[in-house]
């Protein structure tokens, strides 16, 4: 392997993909490119990703469009360190390119490219086309035509075609890795191929048909992503900071003089910090600590104004909006009241929310406990997010 490959132990590998998700996904109706969607609890483009690692096909490159790279950061966490994402061209044979330019240090012995839209990926599917490429240079995955067929031209229907004649093709697409390189860096047609099998051919390289799936449905338009995602989420938050002296005191947004203030690596505003948990416990996309880490220095006494931001972004991008927020922070001193509409116009505020859609209570534990002893404050947050 050379020693500028981003991948590891690319040498030991015999297959790999590209995963093509560089388009704009206009047309599915969604408040984001479809390939960042959520589609059954998860990114778009998460789903046939873990399916291709499940396969054991790895190095993974995702090509994306330009200016995507946080979507395609959240949609791809915890991946691993043999998937990369890179930024595609214009058209999809462009995107293309740029992925197989991306794997040619690790040349593996094939190659699978994949739309990202068709997000089920069986794996019976791979090991027909891994198998097909023992004897062929390519291969695809097609179905027959159930429907009945015609010409179109202009309003006029011209004669029936016959769809006995006639597959439908799907991804992914497989190839022996050099030849396909090849052969997209020998293109010479004046406009951009329908797809790779095209310049396969194009390029004299023979290209077989093995069985596809139905489950390989392409998603294209909003009534692909009805039904989904469930009409109403809830989440909950809790967390505790200690009071020290010396700390600005923040809760909420606002700032509270006080003798004492919050510690943390952030400015430690613990009613924010319940609530982004509670924001993402509703997606299901993890905590606080996993999208600001405090072993992160540029973290480091932040405003937690930013994080109620981001947690909104990702509520907003999964198609949701807020429903209500109840939040109950727990100390014996400060008072909490004359600062409560002040608060709630914060949160609402960085929220983008009616102020009425945000509660603000405050409690005490009769003096038992460490927020008794007045030894710090605790805040717990509930949220309801409601499908736009």
């Amino acid at each position: 392997m050379p020693e500028d490959s981003p991948f590891p132990s690319a040498s030991a590998l015999s297959a790999a993909a590209i995963v093509v998700a560089a388009g704009q996904g206009l047309r599915a109706g969604q408040p984001l490119p479809k390939q960042f969607a959520l589609w059954r609890g998860k990114p778009v483009v998460r789903h046939s990703v873990d399916a291709l690692l499940a396969a054991g096909v790895k190095p993974i490159v995702v090509v994306i469009p330009a200016g995507a790279e946080a979507l395609a950061a959240r949609a791809l966490n915890g991946v691993g360190d043999q998937v990369r994402v890179i930024s595609g061209g214009v058209h999809r044979q462009d995107s293309v390119r740029a992925g197989l330019e991306a794997l040619d240090g690790n040349a593996p012995e094939h190659v699978l490219i994949h739309d990202a839209a068709r997000p089920q990926l069986p794996a019976q599917v791979i090991e027909r086309l891994r198998q097909a490429l023992a004897a062929t240079p390519g291969a695809i995955p097609v179905l027959p035509v159930v429907d009945s067929l015609a010409h179109a031209d202009g309003e006029l229907m011209g004669a029936p075609a016959r769809r006995e004649a006639l597959r439908r093709v799907q991804t992914p697409q497989a190839f022996r890795y050099g030849a396909i390189l090849a052969a997209h860096r020998a293109w010479a047609g004046d406009t951009t191929a329908g797809d790779d099998a095209q310049v396969a051919q194009a390029a004299g390289l023979s290209v077989a048909l093995v069985e596809g799936d139905e489950a390989l449905h392409k998603l294209t338009f909003a009534n692909d992503f009805e039904g989904d995602a469930p009409p109403l989420r809830v989440g909950s938050g809790y967390d505790v900071h200690r009071l020290e002296d010396g700390e600005a005191l923040w809760l909420c947004g606002v700032r509270i003089e006080h003798h004492q203030g919050l510690s943390g690596h952030s400015d430690a505003d613990v009613a924010i910090h319940a609530l982004v948990d509670a924001l993402l416990g509703a997606l299901g996309e993890g905590d606080i600590g996993q999208h600001f880490p405090p072993s992160d220095p540029q973290w480091r006494g932040a405003s937690s104004d930013r994080f109620l931001a981001h947690a909104a972004g990702l509520v907003a991008a999964a198609g949701y909006r807020l429903g209500n927020a109840d939040l109950t922070i727990i100390c014996e001193a400060p008072k909490i009241g004359p600062h409560r509409d002040a608060m709630r116009e914060r949160l609402a505020a960085i929220l983008g929310v009616d102020k009425r859609a945000v509660s603000v209570k405050a409690t005490t534990t009769e003096k038992l406990g460490f927020t008794g002893r007045g030894e710090g404050i605790a805040a717990q947050a509930v949220v309801s997010l409601v499908r736009n």
